[in-house]
C-alpha cells in the first residue's frame, strides 16, 4: 500500500521539476556575481555578448559531473574562438571547497570555475541536483537546460551551440 501512495508522488514531484526546467527556456538568464579560484568576482552579465554561456554546475564529489567536465573541455576547445564561454559553477559547501581549485587544476580546466558554496546562483536556476547545465545565447536567454549526464549528452549541447 505504502508503494502505491509513494510512487505517484514522486512522479508529481519529478513533474514540476521537469516544468520548472522548461519554464526557464526563452527567459532573461538571471545576473550573479561569484568569485573565481583566484578570489576575483565574476559576473554573468560582463561575460555575455561574445556567443554562447554555458553555465555547468557541479561539484568535486558528483562523478557524473566530472564525466560532463571533460567533455565541456573538448566543446570548450572547439568552440572557444568563436565567443563560447564556460562558467563551472562548483557547488562543493564549506566541507569541499578547499577541494575545488587543486581539483579543477589538476584537470586542467581551461575555462572559469567559479565558486557558489552556499547554492545562491544554484537555487536562481532551480539547479537542485548536479550536474545541470545552462545554455544562454549571447543576447542573455535561457535556451537550453539539462540535468544529469549519460554518454552521448554531450552531443545534444553540441547542437544547441551550433
Amino acid at each position: 500500500m505504502k508503494k502505491l501512495i509513494i510512487l505517484p508522488f514522486l512522479l508529481f514531484v519529478i513533474n514540476i521539476f521537469a516544468q520548472e526546467q522548461e519554464e526557464q527556456v526563452g527567459r532573461s538568464a538571471p545576473n550573479f556575481k561569484l568569485q573565481d579560484l583566484d578570489g576575483n568576482y565574476v559576473s554573468l552579465k560582463n561575460e555575455l555578448g561574445d556567443g554562447p554561456v554555458l553555465l555547468s554546475f557541479w561539484a568535486t564529489w558528483c562523478k557524473p559531473c566530472i564525466e560532463e567536465m571533460t567533455k565541456y573541455k573538448e566543446i570548450y576547445s572547439d568552440y572557444k574562438d568563436h565567443g563560447f564561454k564556460v562558467l563551472a559553477i562548483s557547488i562543493d559547501d564549506e566541507r569541499t571547497v578547499a577541494k575545488v581549485k587543486p581539483f579543477a587544476k589538476s584537470k586542467n580546466y581551461p575555462f572559469l570555475v567559479l565558486l557558489d558554496t552556499n547554492s545562491d546562483v544554484a537555487r536562481k536556476y532551480y539547479a537542485q541536483n548536479v550536474p545541470y547545465s545552462v545554455l544562454i545565447d549571447k543576447s542573455g536567454n535561457i535556451v537550453y537546460t539539462h540535468l544529469g549526464y549519460m554518454k552521448g549528452d554531450e552531443l545534444k549541447m553540441k547542437n544547441k551551440i551550433d
